[in-house]
């Protein structure tokens, strides 16, 4: 990096991965800098879920290098990153259902301490409803409202990284638009960053300041976001 770049929080060098003996992470070439939402696009089955699973440690990577901050963390188990400052929300959210939203919330609360405390108000303010609903237990909530908790509830942990995996499936319009806001909320905060798996273009050239798009397990493309071409997207990305 030259003067004035900025800090890369997370780096992948040939990290690779694979399930049994079938390969499916092939050398990934990564930068997350720091205060940055970075998309990662994708057909699906290209590898995205298995390569935010492998940075959280809950793949064992295979060959290659992984560093945050600089350091090397390959070999840290999911809840030692959890304490760097690692954030995941998974596909499908994984909110607790027979708890209430409060009761979720107190599962991060639990862990973070007061730096989660302090976190809360922000929660709130970026999806009023989980306030709103702090009584009600998590299965009865829509998709929307559970991906808002499963949001909010990994942001209480005051991650440095947040993980996101297809925050939009499956979520209506409207609600997809308060995600939105809060990514670019978060962005503006400027402590934190966030990899976002996406097949919901709008939102992710619109959420991102930069791009990698898989294929076969390996980053095929990447770039600016708001440099995202229409040729680019019919090359790769289009079924």
């Amino acid at each position: 990096m030259s003067p004035g770049d900025p800090f890369v929080l997370l780096e992948t060098r040939d990290l690779r991965a694979r399930y049994d003996e079938s390969p499916i992470l092939r050398g990934i070439d990564l930068q997350v800098p720091e205060n940055s939402v970075v998309a990662l696009l994708g057909r699906n089955g290209v590898g995205k879920t298995t390569l935010l699973k492998t940075l959280m440690g809950l793949v064992p990577k295979a060959e290659g290098d992984l560093l945050f901050e600089g350091r090397p963390i390959g070999n840290l188990r999911p809840e030692e990153r959890a304490r760097l400052g690692f954030g995941y929300v998974p596909q499908g959210r994984e909110i607790f259902p027979n708890l209430t939203v409060w009761e979720n919330l107190q599962v991060s609360l639990s862990v973070a301490g007061p730096a989660g405390r302090e976190r809360l108000e922000q929660v709130y303010t970026l999806f009023p409803v989980i306030q709103e609903m702090l009584r009600r237990k998590g299965g009865v909530l829509s998709g929307g409202q559970q991906q808002q908790l499963a949001i909010g509830r990994a942001l209480l942990t005051a991650p440095r990284l947040l993980l996101l995996d297809e925050p939009t499936e499956g979520i209506q319009p409207s609600i997809i638009d308060q995600i939105e806001d809060a990514v670019h909320s978060l962005k503006r905060e400027g402590d934190l960053s966030i990899i976002l798996v996406e097949q919901y273009l709008d939102f992710a050239r619109s959420a991102s300041d930069t791009y990698a798009i898989l294929d076969r397990g390996s980053v095929v493309h990447a770039g600016q976001s708001e440099e995202l071409s229409e040729e680019v997207i019919q090359h790769y990305l289009t079924v």
